[in-house]
């Protein structure tokens, strides 16, 4: 899922730490909320129509990207609130397809909605990645209001990041 506010952080940050991750699509969003990953290898239209039925009548919301959180894996990713209705994309998700838990199983299934942001410890573009320089550097960016309509699939690839389909949720006014 695309997350425009923090386009040109995330950008900047994975040119930094590996420029084959920098996409030339338009389309693709270097900054995201993941939803399900890894999925499919190679997505047939099957996949593609189970994706369409699992988001059916699922309505737009929004979200609000106010503050930087750290996994106790190091990750440092800007935290959604409220994340109800991320929580609720993914579980319809893993249940519309069980055969690809999120994160391979690494997190259970249901992982925390997030966007991350960079790595403490990591030697970062500015210095040594802190949670505290992390936050301060992102700050200006934060709180982001996030409207959350549509949902992508990225094919994440060396020198091959791209937009594969898009699907579009429910505008909140024509929700039941």
């Amino acid at each position: 899922m695309p997350v425009p506010p923090l386009e040109e952080f995330v950008r900047a940050r994975t040119a930094f730490y590996d420029d084959s991750f920098v996409s030339t699509d338009p389309g693709w969003s270097h900054a995201h909320l993941t939803l399900l990953g890894p999925w499919a290898p190679t997505p047939d239209p099957a996949h593609l129509a189970r994706v369409g039925e699992a988001l059916t009548g699922v309505a737009a919301f929004e979200v609000v990207l106010a503050r930087v959180g750290r996994f106790p894996d190091g990750i440092l990713h800007a935290v959604p609130e409220p994340d109800a209705g991320l929580r609720a994309l993914i579980a319809r998700l893993v249940a519309a397809f069980p055969e690809f838990p999120p994160y391979g199983g690494r997190h259970g299934v249901a992982p925390a909605p997030h966007v991350t942001l960079d790595l403490d410890g990591a030697a970062g573009p500015h210095g040594p990645v802190t949670p505290a320089a992390l936050a301060a550097e992102v700050a200006p960016l934060l709180p982001a209001r996030l409207e959350v309509r549509e949902v992508h699939l990225q094919r994440w690839a060396n020198h091959g990041c791209r937009l594969l389909h898009r699907w579009s949720l429910t505008p909140a006014e024509e929700a039941p």
